[in-house]
């Protein structure tokens, strides 16, 4: 694998006044470069280098497992935002989370109190697993993706990701990136 960060998919600034330059500097070019930068030390010189990040994943344990997932994570997740995002998504999306959820007003409630209820660090996940849409969350780097659920989109819910904007508002970031951050149009085509 090329052990280099994707490019974010827009500017630091685009998510503001949701989510600030500043907010996504420290975490994208600090936090997920840290997991990278780990990632590349620990397998320098070794077969698994050569695989894709997936597959690390899929295959890995220990510290390894813990940067290459955390890699994998930040890279959905960043995926899983966009400027003018939120809100009630439309077509297939919907029509899942209505027949899977009864209303996209029980999925929000159930995804906030999912995210803001994960103890600790970890992610909150809308998954479809086996032609079925469910939320789940995650402890530290753990990911859906191993489990063979298909990840639709995530909430990162280590403190890093809104302490910044937020403070100690977990609740307040959660409900925020429902409303004004998720990217619906990613969802959409993981669903496919």
């Amino acid at each position: 694998m090329k052990f280099e960060l994707d490019p974010l998919p827009y500017a630091k600034d685009a998510l503001a006044p949701h989510m600030s330059a500043e907010t996504i500097s420290f975490h994208y070019e600090k936090h997920h470069q840290t997991y990278m930068n780990n990632l590349k030390n620990l397998l320098q010189g070794k077969p698994e280098a050569e695989k894709s990040l997936e597959e690390i994943v899929k295959g890995a344990t220990g510290g390894v497992f813990n940067n290459a997932a955390q890699v994998w994570n930040h890279d959905f997740y960043w995926k899983s935002m966009k400027p003018k995002g939120g809100g009630e998504p439309t077509g297939a999306v919907l029509d899942a989370i209505k027949r899977d959820f009864g209303s996209y007003s029980d999925f929000r409630t159930q995804f906030q109190t999912a995210a803001v209820g994960q103890f600790g660090s970890g992610w909150a996940w809308l998954v479809n697993e086996g032609g079925k849409l469910k939320i789940v969350t995650t402890g530290n780097a753990e990911t859906p993706m191993t489990k063979g659920a298909t990840c639709l989109v995530t909430c990162d819910v280590w403190e890093h990701a809104y302490y910044i904007d937020y403070r100690n508002l977990r609740a307040k970031f959660v409900e925020t990136w429902l409303a004004n951050l998720v990217n619906w149009d990613f969802a959409a085509a993981n669903l496919k």
